[in-house]
């Protein structure tokens, strides 16, 4: 694997959120009925393009056609909010996919968000380890097949804030993060973790995704998202209006 970057990563233009949703889901199956070497290991996404992944991704259609017995579901990112907050990605992930799906409970790995947020960064990346089977990334064997990833209009992804101390962080796989410009404590995966990766794929939607879009593409490096890597592939899966074409 050769490895990418924002600005050497694919882009793919589509009509609209749903036809990036459809591809999405597609795409995805594919991949992971493909991946039949070991689990197809997931980073989920929060926001309204990827909710209506999951909506699809949890009918009839592909419901019974994904391998979700030999799927891992992990998440980006969380708000450290009790899950019945609607804030929750992982809630929202229940109510759109996973109360529509045979999944085993196990495969299931919603981030803790109770007591300690450094203990509960700490008790993820010891889930992650476990699944991956080692303490420490191994280059040219990837941590994630497939990592969604958003962007915010003040250039961050995942719960990778401006600003923030998680930018610097090179050792942890998950780590805390304060936004000064964004309500709750973060949970969130780190550039290491994001880089161990098959294929990170943004998925952007809307006009309003456009001007942050144009700067992290370009590589300007006080967005948060300009400094995403992987050792894989990079997909900016984009709607006309983002892609301002």
């Amino acid at each position: 694997m050769s490895g990418h970057d924002v600005k050497t990563g694919e882009m793919i233009v589509l009509a609209d959120g749903e036809a990036i949703a459809q591809y999405m889901a597609r795409w995805l199956t594919e991949q992971a009925l493909a991946k039949t070497d070991g689990p197809f290991v997931v980073a989920l996404s929060g926001g309204s393009t990827p909710k209506r992944l999951y909506e699809i991704l949890g009918s009839a259609d592909f419901a019974t056609r994904f391998p979700w017995d030999r799927t891992q579901l992990f998440f980006g990112d969380e708000r450290f909010v009790p899950a019945t907050d609607p804030a929750s990605n992982y809630t929202m992930t229940r109510t759109a996919l996973l109360s529509h799906i045979s999944i085993p409970p196990a495969n299931v790995h919603p981030m803790p968000t109770e007591g300690d947020p450094a203990a509960a960064a700490a008790r993820y990346q010891a889930e992650l380890q476990a699944v991956y089977g080692a303490d420490t990334l191994q280059p040219g064997r990837p941590l994630f097949d497939v990592v969604m990833l958003g962007l915010g209009d003040n250039g961050h992804t995942a719960s990778l804030f401006p600003r923030q101390p998680v930018l610097q962080e090179r050792r942890l796989w998950v780590s805390t993060c304060v936004p000064d410009d964004a309500p709750h404590t973060r949970l969130t995966l780190t550039y290491p973790a994001i880089h161990s990766s098959r294929h990170v794929v943004f998925m952007l939607a809307g006009a309003g995704k456009r001007e942050a879009f144009a700067k992290v593409r370009a590589g300007d490096p006080a967005e948060p998202a300009s400094h995403i890597t992987t050792e894989g592939e990079l997909v900016w899966l984009l709607d006309k209006a983002a892609a301002a074409v």
